[in-house]
C-alpha cells in the first residue's frame, strides 16, 4: 500500500518527485540544525541552566519518537 501510494506521487502527481525529494531532504537537513543547536549549547556552557537543559533533551527525544513514527508508519513496505 505505501510503495504503491509513494510511486503514484513520484509519477502521476505533477512535481511529486520534488515533493518527495524535498520532504527527505527537508527532514534530513532538520536534523542537521538540531544537532548543530545541541553543539552550539555545548559550546557555549547551557548546560549549566538545568531547567532549560533538561526541556531540550525531552524535546529531542520527543523528536526522536516523532522521527521513528515516522520511519516505521509504511509497516515494513518498501517506500
Amino acid at each position: 500500500l505505501a510503495f504503491s501510494s509513494i510511486t503514484n506521487i513520484c509519477r502521476d502527481v505533477q512535481y511529486g518527485w520534488l515533493l518527495r525529494t524535498m520532504h527527505a531532504n527537508g527532514a534530513s537537513m532538520f536534523f542537521i540544525c538540531i544537532y548543530l543547536h545541541i553543539g552550539r549549547g555545548l559550546y557555549y556552557g547551557s548546560y549549566l541552566y538545568k531547567e532549560t537543559w533538561n526541556i531540550g533533551v525531552v524535546l529531542l527525544f520527543l523528536l526522536m519518537a516523532t522521527a521513528f513514527m515516522g520511519y516505521i508508519l509504511p509497516w515494513g513496505q518498501m517506500s
